[in-house]
């Protein structure tokens, strides 16, 4: 996992800094991913086809974690990130027995929304790319919705 800043400082409101201190993150702030491409991780056992090479829901599956690996240690205590929004193309195959990486790039920040220029590539070429959104949240007021939710 990699991470780089850059100079750049996300200047939000004086109510949103209240709410929750998103300060140590910076734009072009880096994560990856990486994962072995097993016979679980293909399309006909995952359920979303039928050719046994790398299925798009385990290539986003990377992604989320490597946009996690990015920021999700620089949080303020007691917050997490939660994906929101997807834009992936999935553009190559991947067999069984190859390696897979994906890598998440911090490209803005607006409010509690993260927005990251994702890639994955395997051992040969780029195979996916696209953009993806997370939204900070309180993890113990998240947690109270999803209880009042269930009716608890």
């Amino acid at each position: 996992m990699t991470f780089r800043a850059t100079a750049a400082r996300v200047h939000l409101p004086p109510w949103q800094l209240s709410m929750i201190d998103l300060s140590h993150l910076k734009i072009g702030m880096k994560g990856s991913a990486e994962l072995l491409v097993g016979p679980e991780h293909t399309a006909p056992r995952i359920g979303s086809g039928r050719v046994p090479v790398l299925a798009t829901p385990v290539m986003i599956n990377l992604i989320e974690a490597a946009a996690l690996a990015a920021v999700e240690h620089l949080l303020p205590d007691g917050h997490q990130s939660l994906g929101i929004h997807l834009d992936v193309r999935h553009f190559a195959a991947t067999p069984v027995g190859m390696r897979i990486r994906a890598t998440a790039e911090l490209i803005r920040i607006d409010g509690r929304t993260l927005v990251f220029q994702v890639e994955a590539h395997d051992e040969k070429e780029p195979i996916g790319s696209g953009s993806h959104e997370r939204v900070v949240v309180n993890v113990a007021r998240f947690d109270q919705r999803i209880q009042k939710k269930l009716g608890a």
